[in-house]
């Protein structure tokens, strides 16, 4: 009986990869265990004082409201922010990031208000520093809570002291800014319509409005000519529609537009039922004559136009309020109502003339500011949407009740109206109309006294370089001194600031900085001695707020402690409306960029990064607020991204069921996973996420994750003894710095120009393409099987390189998993991928001939691999290796490159031929890769048991069934 024989069990023999790192990234539970590390290390504060001499970069943030837990936009806005910060770090910056929070303002004292309805308590029972005690301890139970929410996204900074809107320094420095405006002249109390929240019962800036849709009333209301007229114009009524018959009885002119073709129509006939009569002529825009008639109920036969109405006869008529000489109403609307031009009056809907009450319409408003009419203004309504007591007929009626729902009075104007002959038509429409953010309540233009900063006052106050006035430096920084991503920022914020109206500063609220100023009383608020304007008063206020915050201004007593030898206390009343929380935020530049130590020198941002709705926002308050304070824009940069959209493109909506809370993603997937998200999203334009958006980017970090594994365990036992020079590498290897080197440039411009997506997307083609499908594919013969051959040293300084770089270059992205992968190989209690910097860029690696030629490379081995995928397809073949094949290729230099290179290595076959022979018919070919086909072959000889190639030397040396390479490796 013969011995068996078998031959030798070579894997042991084999450098294959090592290491713990796990292909399941297990991310939920690991995180929290690096967040705890980095505390533990304190990275951020080892980098602040290990920043030496390198230039401050400072993103400066724009505070969340501290009220609710995060939703899927803080997470976008937050992530952004974080790799602006970590990538300026990690470029060589001493890049500091101290959060904030916003703690001022109604919503907080909305939910106050809500906790004593619900215990039946009255919110005007309760002392005020008391009820402003209760609001401060709202908002910091939700900054804590936020806090932890936000670190558990891997976010960096200066958690431990973030900014706070109603810390005792910021309120003292917000008051001082506001004092400020005070001292330059540009702060007055005006009498103007502003946004009212009846509800809410204050004025509310442009940035706390939001559309929706909303069902009106509408009436065609007709107004009787009474002089000015001659001729057939002397008994016609000029129509005007409004969807705010509310405002009807604070009506004071009615505005027409010279430019628009009117004419005079007379009624011939009328239906059975109808509000107008036979003979009536109306005064009528052309183009919606017919559809006004129409309203009225009338055909088209049953009126006629009569003639052409010049412009310069409107502009001569008087007309007739429609309440004037109503029994009851004691002759208060018996005043004339003018006719005014106006370039805001429009053919495009209701009748081409304009009811105008200037106390409700900013329209209207500015109309009667240009003839120097504000005398004329009307208070008729109150802060609850009332009517007032001196308002005949309607006295108490509001527009909207205490839910934001409609009240009686538009069904009283139209009642009355009918009653006085005073409506033609009458119907609803549904449109866009302005609401609160806060409590989704409509609002009304009402006019009541607010406090404002005139924007287009001159200011004397030595910092005019950009501009004398708030306006013209606002509009010098958004064109000459700040970078706009995507520029279309600029655009939108210049647009705002060239057309916007005077800043309202007033709320009438009591959660917040007040209005620290002092009037002087039985004076006009147009008088020069109004205010009082004192440097050493203001002095004395601000180091009250510093040592005992705002709510000292509340104390009995303080005024006359403030005022003591500067004014009679008795002289003065004391101002109790609070700032907008706007300015509270517009002024951080103040107390966090310009006071801290965090800050920058110069108070100046060199990034401000929100969300697009912003522009009208914090962009905007803190533009006007520097400007009046600084002379000039807080910021360099200014970064805007889009709206978070689900996977359908819908807003998202808790009623809709497709809201996606970035708790329940960090618990799914992991932390590192929903900031890839962020990274790989376009977030200059609206971004989408949903469940199999979130699946897709998971398996785009696993499949990172695994190439990452790959250098990780081919590097398991690399030192510096086996590190060679680029010089002496093979060409593959020098292709791959070539790539390294146009990639840091990639990287580097990418973080630079806040484009993460950019360098996401370049860095993960190259790792799962250039590397993964290609590099990794040619080496894993020569790092498998080689011995200690030149070229397996070359590979493995090459995967050293490619793993700093990697790594470095990642981390801004994900934060979590580069940790785990750099700890993988630099274990140690101080070790940190967040404490080092990319590596330096090595230029001299930059090949532009190798890469042309690599290019010519690349392209046969595509047709190669792909002919031979045919063959493993059908069957002929199991894989790569038993292939010989014939490559026919027309361009002799590509050919005279192949000859160069190994060819079958790089195509992983165990032999090839090249030749510039014509392709036969049957050759492979690629429509995209002209002239050149391949003839599969199989190879002749043996199986390797070592290394697999099929070689006609197997079995021919010492060591049995292995090939001549994998001999001299045994050896």
């Amino acid at each position: 009986m013969c011995a068996e024989t078998t031959t030798p069990d070579y894997k042991s023999t084999l450098n294959l990869p090592k290491t713990d790192f796990p292909m399941r990234a297990g991310l939920p539970n690991r995180e929290p265990g690096w967040l705890e590390r980095w505390a533990k290390i304190g990275v951020y504060d080892k980098l602040r004082a290990e920043a030496g001499s390198r230039t401050p970069f400072v993103l400066h943030d724009g505070p969340p409201y501290a009220n609710g837990h995060l939703h899927i936009g803080h997470a976008l806005n937050k992530t952004i922010k974080d790799m602006i910060v970590r990538s300026h770090q990690m470029m060589g910056f001493d890049s500091r990031y101290v959060p904030g929070w916003d703690c001022h303002g109604l919503p907080i004292e909305w939910k106050i208000e809500e906790q004593y309805r619900k215990k039946g308590k009255d919110k005007d029972d309760v002392p005020i520093v008391d009820f402003r005690q209760e609001c401060r301890k709202f908002a910091e139970g939700w900054v804590d809570i936020q806090r932890e929410e936000f670190k558990r996204l891997g976010i960096t900074g200066n958690w431990a002291d973030p900014y706070l809107t109603m810390n005792f320094h910021a309120e003292a420095v917000i008051a001082d800014e506001f004092m400020k405006f005070l001292m330059n002249g540009s702060l007055y109390q005006g009498s103007k319509p502003v946004m009212w929240s009846p509800v809410e019962k204050t004025a509310l800036a442009e940035a706390e409005i939001e559309y929706h849709d909303h069902k009106s009333h509408t009436i065609w209301v007709p107004f009787r000519v009474v002089s000015g007229a001659t001729g057939d114009l002397a008994s016609a009524k000029i129509v005007i529609w409004t969807t705010t018959p509310w405002t009807i009885p604070s009506n004071k002119a009615v505005a027409y537009n010279p430019t628009i073709s009117y004419g005079l129509y007379e009624i011939t006939d009328t239906p059975d039922e109808s509000w107008v009569s036979v003979g009536d002529k109306y005064l009528l825009a052309d183009t919606l004559a017919a559809e006004t008639l129409a309203k009225a109920r009338l055909d088209d036969d049953q009126w006629t136009r009569v003639r052409d109405v010049a412009g310069d006869e409107l502009a001569a008529l008087t007309l007739a309020h429609p309440f004037a000489g109503l029994d009851g109403a004691d002759g208060f609307w018996d005043y004339d109502v003018p006719m005014v031009d106006g370039d805001h009056v429009t053919d495009d809907a209701g009748t081409g003339f304009v009811h105008t009450a200037p106390s409700h319409g900013a329209d209207d408003y500015e109309v009667f500011v240009k003839r120097n009419w504000i005398d004329r203004m009307t208070h008729n309504v109150g802060e609850e949407s009332e009517f007032l007591s001196h308002v005949p007929f309607f006295a108490g009626l509001r527009v909207f009740d205490q839910k934001g729902k409609e009240g009686k009075a538009n069904a009283a104007v139209i009642d009355k109206l009918v009653e006085a002959g005073g409506i033609i038509a009458r119907g609803r429409v549904a449109h866009s109309y302005p609401h609160s953010w806060r409590s989704k309540a409509p609002v009304i233009f009402r006019n009541t006294p607010q406090w404002f900063v005139a924007v287009d006052r001159k200011l004397d106050d030595g910092m005019g370089e950009h501009g004398d006035t708030i306006r013209s430096r606002a509009l010098t920084s958004i064109d000459q001194l700040v970078k706009w991503t995507p520029q279309t920022g600029r655009n939108r914020l210049y647009s705002m600031i060239e057309g916007r109206p005077d800043w309202v500063l007033s709320r009438q609220r009591a959660w917040g900085v007040p209005l620290t100023c002092f009037t002087k009383k039985d004076t006009l608020p147009t008088a020069e001695d109004f205010l009082l304007r004192d440097d050493a008063l203001n002095a004395r206020i601000k180091a009250e707020f510093e040592a005992n915050g705002a709510d000292v201004w509340y104390e009995d007593g303080f005024k006359e402690r403030v005022l003591d030898g500067i004014a009679d206390p008795q002289e003065y009343d004391q101002v109790f409306d609070v700032l907008d929380v706007w300015f509270d935020s517009g002024s951080t530049h103040a107390f966090v960029l310009r006071d801290r130590e965090d800050g920058t020198p110069d108070g100046i941002a060199d990034v401000y990064m929100e969300g697009t709705d912003q522009h009208r926002g914090w962009f905007h308050s803190s533009l006007l607020q520097a400007c009046g304070t600084k002379g000039r824009a807080p910021y360099k940069n200014v970064v805007t991204h889009g709206f978070t959209l689900d996977e359908k493109g819908m807003k998202m909506s808790k009623s809709l069921g497709n809201t996606i809370v970035p708790e329940t993603v960090v618990k799914q997937y992991g932390a590192d996973i929903l900031r890839l998200w962020v990274a790989q999203a376009d977030y200059t334009a609206d971004q989408r996420i949903g469940p199999e958006i979130l699946k897709g980017t998971a398996d785009s970090y696993r499949r990172l994750r695994n190439t990452m594994r790959f250098m990780l365990g081919s590097l398991s036992d690399f030192s510096e003894s086996d590190r060679v020079s680029a010089a002496d590498m093979p060409e593959l290897e020098r292709w791959v710095l070539h790539r390294l080197a146009e990639l840091d440039i990639t990287v580097r411009e990418g973080y630079r120009n806040f484009d993460f997506s950019g360098v996401w997307q370049a860095v993960f083609n190259f790792a799962t393409v250039d590397l993964s499908a290609f590099y990794f594919d040619i080496r894993k013969d020569a790092l498998y099987c080689d011995g200690d051959t030149a070229r397996r040293r070359a590979a493995r300084t090459v995967l050293d390189i490619l793993f700093h770089r990697l790594t470095t270059w990642l981390a801004p992205i994900l934060v979590f998993t580069m940790e785990e992968i750099w700890l993988e190989r630099f274990p140690g209690d101080e070790s940190s991928v967040h404490l080092v910097d990319f590596p330096e860029a090595t230029p001299g690696w930059l090949d532009g001939d190798l890469a042309t030629k690599w290019t010519g490379i690349r392209k046969v081995r595509r047709v190669v691999t792909a002919a031979l995928e045919v063959q493993r397809q059908e069957k002929v073949i199991g894989a790569s290796l038993e292939a010989a094949p014939v490559v026919h290729v027309e361009d002799a230099a590509i050919r005279a490159a192949l000859d160069t290179v190994p060819f079958d290595d790089l195509c992983i076959t165990s032999d090839i031929t090249v030749t510039g022979d014509p392709a036969p018919a049957e050759a492979f070919r690629l429509p995209e890769s002209a002239g050149i086909g391949v003839v599969f072959e199989k190879a002749d000889g043996e199986k390797c048991q070592r290394c697999w190639k099929i070689l006609p030397d197997v079995g021919t040396h010492s060591h049995e069934g292995v090939c001549g390479r994998c001999e001299e490796a045994l050896d």
